[in-house]
């Protein structure tokens, strides 16, 4: 069946089902759950054949749990969500009988393009939105993960009907005719440069769009920071999945004199966590060769131009003849505007770090960037960490840590600009794959007759007039 079939079977079946009852949505939230809870083994195996070797326990935390957590908490507060919302009406209508609502309708069918990074969490997270709204999906997936891939297809068709969760694999060719397809709404996550041609597809037809893109995500370190505690999290959230994150803390910002403790602390805390790189069950590798060139070029441009390169290997390892793209915590110490790591989202374990006098300085760098989707601050002084807020605009934000506001429910997930468009996770995923239908309902009186809204116009519609524009 062509992508346009599956479709156009798809919308209609879900124009046959309207309205979709909330029982109708929580069976598929249930199926959803089960098609992941019940088939984590066989989803982590994929995962760890795709990245050439990936961290069984990350899966299990990134993936698999991150997928079955959204899906619970939409079954759990969907009733709420999806309860129409009274509205008051313009004066003096309420005290006629005039009412208004609002009620949230499904959109229809939504386009979900997956990205490989976490092509399990990045699918079926959407979903919990996608469903509990009342809608069709249909999911391309990434061309660097088709084990995956193939595995989340198989199981999509055990746990559903095609008319209701549908899975597209293929290449650009494929991808670039999914963003062509007229949607209800279309959601993308991935690089920037990408987006921009989903957003130009997408308006041929007039589709919605999510974007979820990234960008270089800054770490702003007060000087009231705790540098151990800093240095262990922002370690640990950089080489998590081998920093290939959207939201992995892109370099850091410290105050100068602090400079030295900040790299000492990332290199202690880096060799307490991953002692050995090769044969450690908890480091994943980056996902292919292209990506991994793409790095150690960077890296090798920033040491060309000046700067000061720190591998972490603590075992002394040699990864470069085991052709297991294994890519060590690389510290950028002095790195210029001219250097790639400074110009590109680095998505892998590459660090830099740039020395600040004051903090006017740091929000300066930061805002002379691009928007980025995460901002990360270490401190404890309320008012520089207020001012870190107010002055920078961000997709999200997190307070002495990195990463953990996208695993919040409650709190919106998008980035802003270049970083992305539009925002889901929990209430506010409902709320982008609804449609807010008005509602009104005009009382039996007529009502335009005596608010002199009917010709011919008088005395009575020039007061009218008057009291509107008072």
């Amino acid at each position: 069946m062509s992508m346009r079939d599956l479709l156009d079977a798809q919308r209609a079946a879900f124009m046959a089902e309207l309205p979709v009852s909330l029982d109708s949505r929580r069976d598929r939230l249930k199926r959803a759950i089960a098609m992941v809870s019940d088939n984590a083994d066989k989803l982590c195996d994929a995962l760890s054949e795709d990245f050439g070797h990936r961290s069984r326990e990350q899966s299990m935390i990134t993936d698999i749990a991150a997928s079955v957590g959204p899906l619970k908490h939409a079954l759990k507060h969907l009733a709420r969500w999806a309860k129409p919302a009274r509205k008051p009406v313009l004066f003096p209508l309420g005290l006629l009988g005039g009412r208004g609502h609002i009620e949230y309708q499904p959109k229809g069918v939504v386009g979900i393009i997956a990205p490989w990074n976490f092509p399990v969490q990045l699918v079926v997270s959407p979903l919990a939105g996608v469903f509990a709204a009342g809608n069709r999906a249909m999911v391309k997936t990434s061309e660097y993960t088709p084990v995956t891939s193939e595995v989340m297809a198989e199981l999509a068709g055990r746990y559903f009907d095609a008319t209701e969760l549908a899975f597209v694999s293929g290449g650009p060719e494929a991808g670039k005719a999914f963003a062509e397809l007229p949607f209800d709404h279309l959601l993308f996550t991935g690089a920037t440069g990408i987006a921009k041609h989903i957003l130009h597809a997408a308006a041929d037809n007039l589709v919605p769009v999510t974007l979820e893109l990234g960008g270089k995500s800054p770490v702003v370190v007060s000087r009231s920071a705790d540098i151990a505690q800093t240095t262990e999290r922002v370690a640990l959230g950089k080489m998590l999945n081998a920093g290939q994150i959207c939201l992995a803390p892109d370099y850091m910002l410290v105050p100068e004199e602090k400079e030295a403790e900040v790299v000492d602390g990332l290199v202690a805390a880096a060799t307490r966590m991953y002692p050995t790189l090769l044969s450690n069950p908890d480091y994943t590798a980056v996902i292919n060769d292209r990506h991994y060139e793409r790095l150690t070029g960077w890296i090798e441009d920033a040491r060309a131009k000046g700067a000061e390169v720190i591998a972490v290997n603590p075992a002394n390892e040699d990864l470069g003849s085991s052709n297991s793209r294994k890519l060590p915590l690389h510290i950028i110490r002095n790195p210029t505007d001219d250097m790639t790591v400074m110009q590109e989202e680095i998505f892998g374990p590459v660090l830099p770090v740039r020395r600040y006098g004051k903090l006017e300085d740091a929000i300066g760098e930061v805002n002379r960037r691009d928007r980025p989707l995460a901002l990360y601050y270490f401190g404890k002084d309320e008012g520089e960490k207020r001012t870190v807020l107010d002055r920078t605009i961000s997709g999200g934000a997190t307070i002495n840590d990195v990463i953990f506001h996208v695993s919040q429910e409650e709190l919106p997930f998008g980035g802003i600009g270049p970083s992305g468009m539009g925002a889901y996770h929990g209430e506010i995923g409902f709320r982008t794959f609804s449609h807010a239908k008005a509602v009104y309902s005009q009382p039996k009186l007529d009502v335009a007759g005596l608010a002199g809204l009917k010709p011919p116009y008088g005395k009575k519609t020039r007061a009218a007039i008057a009291r509107q524009m008072k």
